[in-house]
């Protein structure tokens, strides 16, 4: 099949609830865009025909390929989903080569932090950098290694689950089982979840995170949290201050581990923490051996809320013929 190098890609992300699709052409624009809903709860079919119902929306005889953000665990290299928590109705399911079989042109799939990733090295904040780490915090923390304009997928494809880097052994156990997740401590169900517990054990407190949700401590969200903290409320910041420090210890890690020339920062809670990014910077040195820990760029990542889309492109946006490609 003749592909025109100039046509567009479409980028597929699948969640729990929801599936975006969009074109996006050689440059990481996103030409246009639609959601639809998904069906993770009822059979595989049932899931595959959501799939498709999204894709057919935008698709026409322009699109080269398509690119798919799915919810892992999965295997990227034979593109089969293998258990996704949040998509149950998938279990060992062959998504490539279902929608290869469908529609005829090449399908490949990663999942959403690591293709995410990838979109912010071709086009977005890590343009023009050798060496990425991403992370996406929002409910949990995902994270995507690029290392020369490829993701790093480790020997059995699982590489690059940073959000499950414990920092903290006695630490609160993470729903993988592990103690002292990052994930556990800085995402946003985390802050929450802190912020829940401080209030419940100070009755009397005059926080403004209080008076946002009418003394409801049960409805104390991380959004809360950020908008007490905007008004000035000390219990706000002292939350998120700890999440900066959370962060400075596994980024610290992180730099010793991978030594990054870009670190990208996504997702809804990151943004949040966006101010505290030069503090970030400022802690590293005291939890990494790297001296010049400090001179790696921290930034926020470009593509926000369409990070999915423009990451299923990116995973097509390379040679077309890869063997990664179904």
């Amino acid at each position: 099949m003749s592909l025109k190098q100039d046509a567009p890609v479409l980028g597929v992300d699948i969640g729990g609830t929801k599936v975006a699709v969009g074109l996006v052409d050689p440059e990481g624009k996103i030409l246009k865009q639609s959601r639809s809903p998904m069906s993770a709860n009822g059979t595989a079919e049932e899931g595959f025909a959501a799939i498709a119902t999204a894709i057919d929306s935008l698709l026409s005889k322009d699109v080269r390929s398509i690119g798919i953000c799915a919810p892992g665990p999965l295997d990227p290299q034979s593109g089969v989903i293998l258990n996704p928590p949040n998509v149950p109705c998938w279990r060992n399911f062959p998504l490539a080569e279902k929608i290869k079989a469908r529609y005829s042109i090449p399908a490949r799939i990663d999942n959403d932090a690591n293709a995410a990733a990838l979109a912010e090295t071709f086009w977005g904040a890590a343009k023009g950098f050798r060496y990425v780490f991403y992370a996406t915090i929002g409910t949990g923390i995902g994270t995507g290694i690029v290392f020369d304009n490829a993701i790093y997928h480790g020997n059995t494809g699982a590489a690059g689950e940073g959000g499950h880097v414990s920092i903290d052994y006695n630490g609160p156990v993470c729903k993988c089982g592990k103690r002292g997740c990052i994930e556990i401590l800085a995402s946003g169900t985390a802050i929450g979840e802190r912020a829940r517990a401080k209030l419940a054990a100070s009755p009397t407190s005059k926080s403004a995170i209080l008076e946002l949700v009418g003394g409801d401590v049960s409805a104390v969200k991380t959004e809360v949290v950020a908008k007490a903290y905007a008004a000035g409320d000390m219990l706000a910041r002292e939350l998120l201050l700890e999440t900066v420090e959370f962060l400075s210890v596994w980024l610290g890690n992180i730099v010793d581990l991978l030594d990054p020339d870009v670190i990208v920062m996504g997702g809804g809670v990151a943004a949040m923490l966006q101010p505290f990014f030069d503090d970030i910077k400022r802690r590293m040195p005291a939890w990494c051996v790297n001296p010049r820990a400090s001179e790696i760029p921290l930034v926020m990542a470009y593509y926000g809320a369409d990070a999915g889309i423009a990451g299923g492109a990116a995973l097509c946006a390379g040679n077309l013929n890869s063997d990664h490609l179904h």
